[in-house]
């Protein structure tokens, strides 16, 4: 049987790409290092081929970047979370901008009157206000244990973050970094109980086990935490067991509010059958721009408090919103950026896919006295949305905040007919953002973009685009 040839190759790595990928180029070849930064000069070793590049992995430095810095975090080297931890903030947020001007300039060759640089956060640790971290039957064993042939303690039970590629390999994980403290201390507390009762943790290959994922999210406003727990349906005693035993584990931390466990039948991860309060009202209270909001389980809202009164502020800016203008907020969530626009306007509508961040956004604006917003729950990407949309008066301004994967050809189609003034399109994926703005360009010119770092120690990015209405002389 012939033997794969192992090649060996110094890279000096010039740049990072899309999704945080460390680019080096040898011999008009293209190489995808992993943990690369630019201006590290690398002994690698080639671990694959594609068609247009090679992906290599770093075996020895030969000189470290200067941008180069120390990791905090232990999991590091193996978790595919945080990827830029060996890269200081600074030159962070320059390579984000990069990824936006590559977006709009070189991928779809977009004329944009101006990029700012990226906004930064003001806190780059323990900023994430939700963390969904995952069970596992098939723990991922580190380098060091491999190599050192440790005996590995619970090695079919690990609860962490998923190994990036593989869909049934967990990296158990002791403390993230990017979550507060109180996190981590309900993170351990979970483990422990579990592997000290014995409690099965699921199996994505076989879909067997009980413990599937525990999502935790936090309130700054009021240093709360609400913690879920999802599982496979109870099956016996110890696992019904193990539901009240964790209650009072979180019960003694006083900054749990409140504790819900949740149940998922199926193959899919995000599949839920029923939820029980367990104790607590099921509700997180968090504050944007003195907008109290009540967030449910499984509702959206913006993952760093520290940051989103700063970027909602910098979004209603963009805006310039009249008094007397009507503007349709999109894809709204609970209405994070509906409400604060709610007090500078007297008539808004907001629609959004998911029906409970609809109640929610509905129960917000009750509770704050908001009154001039209609909120809609429907999916915005149907064949059908622009009978949908036309029933309403032509807007005078439209706010966009669509998922990653961006807007549908349906209602790219009926912002063309419809044709308002202005459009600002917020973003978490500059590539579908850009891709967007291409297919409006007809008739909508780029008047500026604004990068805002809500993710540090990540590659993602948020981007606020506005867009103005070209004016044709006949």
């Amino acid at each position: 049987m012939k033997t794969k040839k192992r090649i060996e190759e110094n890279l000096k790595i010039d740049a990072i790409g899309f999704e945080g990928k460390s680019i080096a180029r040898n011999e008009g070849f293209v190489h995808f290092v992993k943990k690369g930064v630019p201006g590290d000069i690398v002994r690698t070793l080639r671990v694959n081929k594609k068609k247009k590049f090679f992906e290599n992995v770093i075996l020895e430095f030969i000189e470290k970047s200067h941008d180069r810095i120390d990791a905090r975090c232990k999991h590091f080297e193996q978790c595919g979370g945080c990827s830029w931890q060996n890269l200081s903030y600074e030159h962070q947020l320059k390579w984000k901008k990069v990824h936006v001007e590559d977006a709009f300039f070189r991928h779809n060759k977009l004329t944009v009157g101006k990029i700012f640089d990226t906004i930064p956060s003001d806190k780059i640790f323990n900023y994430r206000n939700k963390m969904e971290f995952s069970f596992g039957a098939s723990r991922w064993l580190t380098e060091d244990e491999i190599e050192n042939d440790e005996v590995v303690e619970n090695k079919n039970f690990a609860l962490g973050l998923h190994i990036a590629g593989r869909f049934d390999k967990i990296l158990d994980i002791e403390e993230c970094h990017i979550q507060g403290e109180i996190g981590n201390v309900i993170l351990n507390s979970c483990k422990s109980l579990a592997i000290s009762m014995g409690i099965s943790a699921h199996s994505q290959r076989f879909h067997t086990g009980f413990l599937r994922s525990l999502i935790i999210r936090k309130s700054n406003y009021l240093n709360h935490y609400m913690v879920n727990l999802i599982t496979s349906a109870i099956e016996n005693e110890e696992e019904k067991d193990f539901i009240e035993k964790f209650k009072v584990e979180l019960e003694k931390i006083d900054e749990v509010s409140t504790y819900i466990h949740s149940i998922n039948i199926s193959k899919n991860p995000v599949t839920i059958e029923s939820s029980e309060i367990k104790f607590g009202d099921g509700l997180l209270r968090e504050k944007i721009l003195d907008i109290e909001y009540e967030i449910s389980p499984f509702s959206f809202f913006q993952t760093n408090s520290y940051q989103v009164d700063k970027f909602i502020s910098e979004i209603i800016n963009s805006v310039d919103p009249k008094e007397d203008e009507y503007i349709w907020d999109l894809y709204c969530g609970t209405g994070s950026i509906t409400l604060p626009l709610s007090r500078k306007v007297n008539n808004l509508l907001g629609i959004e896919l998911v029906e409970s961040s609809i109640k929610d956004a509905k129960s917000n604006a009750s509770n704050n006295g908001i009154s001039n917003i209609e909120f809609i729950a429907y999916d915005l990407h149907s064949k059908d949305i622009s009978n949908l949309l036309s029933q309403y008066k032509k807007p005078d301004k439209i706010v966009l905040d669509p998922p990653r994967s961006g807007l549908h050809k349906n209602i790219i189609s009926h912002l063309l007919e419809i044709k308002c003034e202005e459009i600002i399109y917020v973003s978490c994926n500059p590539m579908t953002q850009a891709r967007d703005c291409k297919d409006l360009e007809e008739f909508y010119s780029i008047e500026y973009i604004k990068p805002f770092d809500m993710f540090p120690q990540t590659y993602h990015i948020e981007s606020i685009a506005k867009l103005r209405l070209i004016k044709k002389i006949s």
